[in-house]
């Protein structure tokens, strides 16, 4: 396979992961985003190819077993998520480097694999109120799923020592600064 570099971004739920990534790919920088996969049925106006690509639970396992994936997970019964070998192959054969969005275990599991090539960066909430708080404000949660969120930070955040970088999303001026000067010392490195 090809190869380049990967970036790879995890955080719990309302951290500002995404808004960092948004961000990367706004600028200057020889970055293309790594569209997972999943089984799950699209959600409002997420489009196949776009916002995932989007596959049944028997397609998906059909994948598994032709190894056509550098990780994926299980999250729930038969709803899968992963990333495709082909993916980075795309991404690499465009002349840019892989930048993920990716869960926390599937960027762990990205870095083992290919530990060289990869910055793992890991987004941590100032504190586990503020990320209730952040959670709350969105307003697009019940309290049942916020709860579970919560839980499911505190859980992901034992993960951050694994990870190269940790970004303490207290600022977010100061954070996309940050991430900035982070990865564009990789891509030099």
């Amino acid at each position: 396979m090809n190869s380049g570099k990967l970036i790879v971004f995890s955080a719990p739920s309302g951290s500002g992961k995404t808004t960092l990534v948004r961000h990367l790919l706004a600028q200057d920088l020889p970055l293309g985003f790594s569209i997972s996969a999943t089984s799950r049925k699209p959600r409002g106006k997420e489009k196949d190819g776009i916002d995932y690509y989007f596959m049944n639970a028997l397609e998906f396992q059909k994948k598994i077993e032709e190894k056509a994936f550098i990780e994926y997970e299980e999250v729930y019964q038969n709803t899968f998520y992963g990333t495709l070998t082909s993916e980075l192959e795309r991404l690499w054969a465009e002349g840019k480097q892989v930048l993920f969005d990716i869960d926390v275990v599937g960027g762990i599991n990205i870095k083992k694999k290919y530990p060289k090539e990869t910055l793992a960066i890991f987004v941590k909430p100032p504190s586990i109120k503020e990320l209730e708080n952040r959670l709350r404000k969105r307003g697009t949660d019940s309290e049942d799923t916020i709860k579970e969120r919560l839980a499911k930070a505190k859980t992901e955040m034992e993960y951050a020592t694994q990870f190269d970088h940790c970004l303490i999303n207290q600022d977010l001026e100061t954070a996309k600064k940050e991430v900035v000067q982070v990865v564009s010392d990789f891509l030099n490195s």
